[in-house]
């Protein structure tokens, strides 16, 4: 059954993120372009998502890779031109993906000219477009906040003899929302996108765009997740998840509304899994949707880790939104699956992802079961990664090239040397490989995502979580007339599930072995099965 007129791409759509860096290079100097993304458009069209969310591709000095931007509204050369971004959108909109870009408000690179006037002197008309504060008597900084990336979060200024707060890298500055002119011109930066016609935004870390103004010391957290990254030893109650980011989160919303279909997505980086997603997305005057690192950190895949993210947004009016993988953290296939990793398990994480009730957002090389590719460390870009090494590789493993043809020099991402390099086990899950065989990684993936688009339960039908014991999981989409029985095995070992017969339907054959037999759901290792049902099935 076709996508019907009513379906709202927002709530239950899959976007597709590009990495731009690392997608494909058109013109030969090892960095992916927005050039590069528009003569993919047609393999992404193909996979059957929704739209695209690309990552930063402002001027910047890159060292955040796109994330410390130093102009809101223009591209960097690196990357193409305006002109080109115009020509991909439009493209883009041809065939029929909508277009979601990053927006990184709360802070600045050390070079944008906001800051270049704002640091000169302690009067000037920017001077308190940013967070400054003079040191401790000790000459130390003004509170204990820790930057995410290691070390204060605060960096001393020589020339106006402050500290400023850099709640990532020293060459971030952090944007002062409370000033009237800053959330003005950030709104602006809004409207500029919005009228060229972009269809939505991703917002990077949107709980920090407040701090506490009295600067008062995070408490300590008694149960660090991270005990090699000191950030994780504070509980982080004054730098970020301030009350008054629901005011500038209103005033951003009253723009989308001007353009109908918009949307609005939020970065939540909070221990907070679920309320804090909420509390940005719950109302129309909050944003669309959030996603939080709840599937993202190094934890066991299990049943109970589904059902405990996904349950309570049963109860709640706000729309959750649900990634496996990203740039910034290990790709899911290696963090659950470890080095052997096959692609069974590969095909069994992408069904169980877009079997998910949300909006979904889908990695590039997600699609192709690409694991985490092994970067030395003479070759590590990434500051989080050369900081932390050897206990943590940092990002760069998931942000390698996309593979496009095996047999080409670097597996035909570009004929200059990469910026990153491919690592050869991904030369073999190249897109030319898998589109010649039936029983890809890829033409699985394609496959679901079919099945979703055509499925209203498995867009934005509700999801009922049944009783299953062990690495079982089942859990039951339902809207309308149309009602699916979702069933995995998230174990190595097979397993067997109770069925009653009255419960018979369509089994739906998702290539992974898992059938139906004498009354029994039968379920190879790493396995999945959907059933179109009348009745409660029993898991046992």
């Amino acid at each position: 059954m076709a996508r019907g007129e009513a379906f709202d791409w927002r709530r239950g759509g899959v976007i597709y993120q590009i990495y731009p860096l690392s997608f494909f290079d058109s013109n030969g100097d090892g960095v992916g372009d927005l050039d590069g993304i528009a003569a993919k458009l047609d393999y992404i069209a193909q996979l059957g998502v929704d739209g695209v969310w690309i990552c930063p591709f402002y001027p910047s000095p890159m060292a955040d890779f796109g994330y410390d931007v130093a102009d809101y509204t223009d591209v960097d050369p690196l990357f193409g031109t305006l002109t080109g971004f115009r020509r991909l959108l439009d493209a883009a909109h041809g065939a029929g993906l909508k277009v979601v870009i990053d927006q990184v408000y709360a802070h600045t690179s050390e070079r944008h000219p906001w800051f270049e006037e704002s640091r000169a002197t302690r009067d000037n008309p920017r001077a308190d477009w940013y967070v400054w504060a003079d040191p401790k008597p000790d000459g130390g900084p003004p509170n204990n906040w820790l930057s995410a990336f290691g070390g204060p979060a605060w960096t001393w200024d020589t020339r106006r003899a402050q500290y400023y707060l850099s709640s990532f890298l020293p060459s971030q500055p952090h944007l002062n929302f409370y000033n009237d002119h800053v959330r003005r011109a950030l709104l602006e930066v809004a409207d500029c996108w919005l009228d060229l016609g972009v269809d939505g935004f991703r917002l990077d870390v949107a709980n920090y765009y407040f701090h506490d103004r009295d600067l008062r010391d995070n408490p300590a957290n008694p149960t660090p997740s991270a005990p090699h990254r000191p950030f994780t030893y504070q509980r982080h109650l004054y730098d970020r998840s301030r009350p008054e980011t629901h005011a500038f989160l209103a005033e951003l919303r009253h723009r989308l509304n001007r353009r109908p279909g918009t949307l609005a997505v939020a970065e939540v980086f909070s221990e907070s899994y679920i309320a804090r997603p909420v509390e940005y997305t719950d109302g129309v005057d909050r944003l669309h949707t959030a996603y939080n690192f709840w599937f993202l950190e190094d934890r066991p895949l299990t049943g109970e880790l589904v059902r405990d993210a996904l349950a309570p947004w049963s109860e709640q009016p706000a729309w959750p939104s649900w990634s496996f993988s990203n740039h910034d953290v290990v790709r899911a296939v290696t963090r659950w699956g470890g080095p052997d990793a096959d692609a069974r398990f590969a095909k069994l994480l992408v069904s169980l992802l877009l079997c998910l009730r949300g909006t979904i957002f889908l990695y590039q090389g997600e699609e192709l079961g690409l694991p985490q590719a092994e970067v030395p460390f003479d070759r590590l870009k990434d500051p989080e990664g050369i900081r932390n090494w050897p206990l943590s590789l940092g990002r760069d493993g998931s942000r390698t090239p996309m593979p496009w043809t095996a047999q080409a020099a670097n597996a035909g991402f570009s004929e200059a040397e990469p910026w990153l390099p491919v690592d050869p086990r991904h030369a073999g899950l190249a897109v030319d490989l898998q589109e010649e065989a039936a029983d890809s990684m890829l033409n699985h993936t394609r496959r679901m995502l079919a099945l979703r688009r055509r499925s209203p339960a498995l867009q934005t039908g509700d999801i009922a979580f049944l009783e299953a014991r062990g690495p079982a999981l089942a859990f039951e989409r339902s809207r309308g007339e149309e009602r699916l029985l979702c069933l995995f095995n998230l174990a190595a070992e097979p397993l067997e599930m109770a069925m009653e017969p009255a419960r018979g339907g369509v089994v739906i054959n998702l290539g992974l072995g898992g059938r139906l037999e004498d009354g029994r759901v039968l379920l190879p290792g790493h396995s999945a099965l959907i059933v179109g049902v009348r009745r409660e099935a029993t898991p046992s």
